[in-house]
This record gives C-alpha cells, sequence and structure tokens, in this order.
C-alpha cells in the first residue's frame, strides 16, 4: 500500500490587516499594514503606562460580525479565541467546498480537528481575578466568577467548541507550545492522516492576546518594541522589522489561521481544489534558555533539516522560506544563522527568497505559525512570494551585543523587502518547495516543507 499523501485543500486568515483570506495575502502584496497605536484602542486608558505603544489588534468589523454570526448567549459562553476558531473553520470549510451538515456518520469519525492557542482566554482570566479581589463589591471572591469561567479560557476550547459545533468525531487535540502551536497543530494534523487515524482534519491555531496583562508581561521581559509616536503620523506602521538592522521587539498581535488537510485520494475523488502538499514536518528543542534561542541556531536548523528528511527533499530544492522572524535583535539573527548554515552561500546565490509575514501584522503568538503557513501555502500555489515589510537593510542589530562574532555574509539573502508586489517565484511550477519556521519560548522549533502536488 503506498503511503498516504496530504493535501491542503482549505485555508481561513483573519489577521490585523483583514478578516478574509484573499484581503490578507491582497494587504501583504500591496505592504499595508494592521498594526496601529494603543491609544486608538476602545479600552485605550487600559494601556497609558505601558511602555510599548503598537499593537496588531484584529479590525474593528471582527466584533460586528461575530454579533451577526452568534446569538448573545453564545457570546456570553465563548471567548474571543474561541469565536475567532468558529468562524475561521467556518470559512476554511466553505473555501475547502465542504458542506459539514451532508457529511455522513464515517465521513465525521474520520474527520477530526487539531486546533491550538498560545495563551487562551487571556481576558476572562484577568475579568475573573478583578471581580475575586474587588473587596468594594458585594459579589466578590467565589461569588464573583463566572460559572462558565473555565471553559471559556482553556486553551483546548477552540479545538472542543470547532468539533462539537460541525459534528467532527476524529482526533480532537490541541497543542500549546508558545510561538510555534500553529505549526506544530499543522504538523501533528498532517502525521494523524498520514498514520490513518484521520482522513481529514481541521489544522491550525488561534490567539486573542492583545490586552493590557498581556502587552505589559512581554514589555517587562523586554520582547517587544518600545518605540513610540515620532514626526511621521504613521510611525506605528514601522514599528515591526523583520531582520531589519534597526528592528527593535516585536509588535503583540492577534489572529487565526486554519488549514483544511485531506488525504489526497479523498481530496481527489471529490473533485477538490489543491493548494499544496504537505510534505514534511520537522520539531526540535533548543534545550537551552527559557526565552532565548541557542546562540549556535542548532535547534532551528535541526528543525529544518527535519522536516527536509521527512520530505524527501534537500536543502538545494528549497526557493522559499517564511520565517518566524518576530524583529527582535537576537533571535532574527539566530535565524538567518540557522538559514545560512541551512542553505550556505550557494543559496544566496541562487536566490532562495525569505518573505517575512510580521512586519504587517505583528506577531500573532500562538497563531502566527498557522497563519503564516498558510501564507507560504498560498505563495506555492499562486508563484509569488510576498514581502518582508519594513525590511530596508538587513543587518545586525546596533543594540545586539553579540553582533561583533557573526558572518555579515549570511545577510545577504534576498529578503524581498518593501516590494511592492511581492517577487514571483518561478521555481514554484518547477519542484521548488517552502519551509516555513516557528520558535517558541522554552526552546521549542517547529518547521513545515510544502510543496505542489504533483
Amino acid at each position: 500500500m503506498a503511503p498516504r499523501r496530504v493535501v491542503v485543500t482549505g485555508i481561513s486568515l483573519m489577521t490585523p490587516l483583514g478578516l478574509t483570506t484573499e484581503g490578507v495575502f491582497n494587504g501583504l502584496l500591496q505592504l499595508k499594514s494592521g498594526l496601529k497605536p494603543t491609544t486608538s484602542l476602545k479600552n485605550s486608558n487600559e494601556y497609558t503606562d505601558i511602555p510599548s505603544k503598537v499593537v496588531g489588534a484584529l479590525p474593528e468589523e471582527f466584533d460586528e460580525l461575530v454579533s451577526k454570526e452568534f446569538s448573545s448567549r453564545e457570546l456570553r459562553r465563548w471567548n474571543k479565541f474561541i469565536q475567532l476558531g468558529l468562524l475561521s473553520t467556518k470559512n476554511a470549510l466553505i473555501d475547502a467546498n465542504i458542506d459539514y451538515n451532508s457529511l455522513s456518520e464515517n465521513e465525521r469519525n474520520l474527520f477530526g480537528v487539531c486546533i491550538g492557542s498560545g495563551i487562551g482566554g487571556w481576558d476572562d482570566i484577568r475579568q475573573n481575578m478583578i471581580a475575586w479581589a474587588n473587596k468594594e463589591s458585594k459579589r466578590n471572591g467565589y461569588h464573583a466568577l463566572q460559572p462558565l469561567f473555565i471553559p471559556k479560557i482553556l486553551a483546548n476550547m477552540s479545538a472542543g467548541n470547532v468539533s462539537i459545533k460541525f459534528g467532527l468525531r476524529g482526533p480532537n487535540h490541541s497543542v500549546s507550545t508558545a510561538c510555534a502551536t500553529g505549526a506544530h497543530s499543522i504538523g501533528d494534523a498532517y502525521r494523524f492522516i498520514k498514520d490513518g487515524y484521520a482522513d481529514a482534519m481541521v489544522a491550525g491555531a488561534v490567539e486573542a492576546g492583545v490586552d493590557a496583562i498581556s502587552l505589559g508581561g512581554f514589555a517587562r521581559a523586554k520582547s517587544i518594541t518600545t518605540i513610540s509616536e515620532s514626526d511621521d503620523k504613521n510611525w506605528y506602521e514601522s514599528a515591526s522589522r523583520p531582520f531589519d538592522a534597526h528592528r527593535s521587539g516585536f509588535v503583540l498581535g492577534e489572529g487565526a489561521g486554519i488549514l483544511i488537510l485531506e488525504d489526497s485520494e479523498r481530496a481527489i475523488k471529490r473533485g477538490a481544489k489543491i493548494y499544496a502538499e504537505v510534505l514534511g514536518y520537522g520539531l526540535s528543542s533548543d534545550a537551552y534558555h527559557i526565552t532565548t534561542p541557542h546562540p549556535e541556531a542548532s535547534g532551528a536548523l535541526r528543525s529544518m533539516q527535519m522536516a527536509l528528511r521527512n520530505a524527501n527533499k534537500t536543502a538545494d530544492d528549497i526557493g522559499y522560506i517564511n520565517p518566524h522572524a518576530t524583529s527582535t535583535l537576537i533571535g532574527d539573527r539566530i535565524e538567518t544563522l540557522a538559514m545560512w548554515k541551512l542553505l550556505g552561500n550557494a543559496g544566496i546565490e541562487r536566490g532562495v527568497k525569505i518573505g517575512a509575514v510580521k512586519g504587517h501584522i505583528g506577531h500573532l503568538l500562538g497563531a502566527a505559525g498557522s497563519v503564516e503557513a498558510a501564507i507560504a501555502v498560498l505563495c506555492l500555489y499562486k508563484g509569488i512570494v510576498t514581502p518582508s515589510k519594513n525590511c530596508v537593510n538587513a543587518g545586525h542589530a546596533p543594540g545586539d551585543r553579540d553582533m561583533e562574532n557573526a558572518d555579515n555574509s549570511m545577510w545577504n539573502f534576498d529578503f524581498v523587502g518593501d516590494v511592492l508586489g511581492g517577487r514571483a517565484w518561478q521555481g514554484a511550477n518547477e519542484g521548488q518547495v517552502a519551509l516555513s519556521n516557528s520558535f517558541g519560548f522554552g526552546g521549542t522549533n517547529s518547521s513545515l516543507c510544502f510543496g505542489k502536488f504533483m
């Protein structure tokens, strides 16, 4: 029996750049920004003391969208990250031309869900703790807690509610590996199909992390940019600068990226549109530090190498990498070093393209990996690489204390910086593959390899 092949047949993106897949992808090509100052938020007074003044919040239309889609009772029961999962799954199923109401009993039993979240229902945790501690209210302590407090905050509740809502009775799985969550979710779902546990999977991650406490926490950890208002009225649009020498930390974002994965025979039989094939999955640990990547880039390198081995490909087959690239001083340097160790100067010379997304939308934490994997799939499908917004001059950041020991030649990749319309990728139709990287706190790494389905 031939090994199973796994393909992508549906995509849904909801990001600070837009609430539709087409809108997000076109926004990337047009160098649009989804970033905004914290002063523009409804509860802006809560952010006053936080040194970071910019976020990648979802468009205001999201609230209107969910109010039309869900009843007031449902909205009270579901945290925003659960709402994101339900909406994105519906959109991905529509894109895949799957009518979930018409699935047979056997199809439901073999259709699973793998949706993760990095921090789950953060805002409900905060609100319940405030209510608990409010001594001036008659309802405080135990009596102030919402009856559905726990089901609203658990990270697996997006997956659980999607399974219930759409009647999908296959594997019900949820990953929470910080900023690698989305990539691990897709990789695990790929393995479920590959190994026969399911014929189809809803896969990806969601995050509703734009909150004063989470922003303040990342600011205290000194991971996030503290760029502030300048003479440029749109200063916030340049706050996230992946690989650029003037990067100063990431911008907190939120959103969702959901893919529909299927066994290729199932997809072909029903006449599905096939975006790409999932060829390989790699994962590793730095085993070094809770927030800082290994200085030799060993974990990131091994993750990419494993994905290629799993795909039966080599570094010479890579035409494009969608990097993790958070816009941090050290993180971007270490990832560039990993890519350079993998590809060498030969990769630079043959024009491997590096297209980073976070300059447009910020860092979507747990959802970053699935959003960026979806972008990689679309780039492969369309034969074009989206630009790395705000990457004007790739290089070592002045505040990086280890920059003196690094080789400048590794910065000679084609980072597709601020290229309106992106860069054409002819090799996408000639057998080249795409890698998508995601790395998270705790030293967790994940890489996905995609190729044209042939």
